[in-house]
């Protein structure tokens, strides 16, 4: 699972309410499904430059593009994947996220649902949220505290 940052933290909590509130949620979409709305989030891009960069290679969606990750290619989705990658995730993550699968995640949410419906707005942010909350607890154990970026944060699972 994704290493635990405030900053990680801080976009995936941002990524679900703009899902939830954007009304443009697009789970086929490469910048308007799960990923493409986290990756907004850490950057500047908007969902059509990083549907942009990512037909460039010519892949449909995020699993495949951390299926072909190679960090030196220099291809312009490689970058996207990057970013994730400089903010704490896994590729495995990329996969689990776009189909909202990490059992740690699915059993802390309440009622621990053995799956969540991909494509459902609701599902992803509550997913994200859930994961959120998940890496602020690990950050919190870890630094024996909650860090001062992080105070005004609540841990919020629904």
């Amino acid at each position: 699972m994704a290493r635990p940052t405030p900053f990680l933290i801080e976009k995936l909590r941002e990524a679900a309410a703009r899902i939830e509130s954007a009304g443009d949620y697009n789970w086929g979409h490469i910048g308007r499904c799960n990923c493409g709305h986290l990756v907004q989030c850490m950057t500047d891009f908007s969902a059509k430059e990083i549907f942009s960069m990512a037909r460039k290679n010519y892949v449909d969606e995020w699993t495949e593009f951390a299926n072909d990750y190679c960090p030196n290619d220099g291809a312009s989705v490689d970058q996207l994947v990057d970013t994730l990658l400089a903010h704490g995730f896994e590729l495995s993550d990329i996969h689990q996220l776009e189909y909202l699968s990490n059992p740690r995640v699915l059993k802390a949410i309440p009622g621990s649902p053995r799956s969540l419906e991909k494509g459902k707005p609701r599902n992803a942010a509550l997913y994200m949220r859930t994961w959120a909350a998940l890496l602020e607890l690990e950050l919190k154990d870890r630094t024996g505290g909650i860090s001062p970026h992080m105070e005004k944060q609540r841990i919020t699972v629904s």
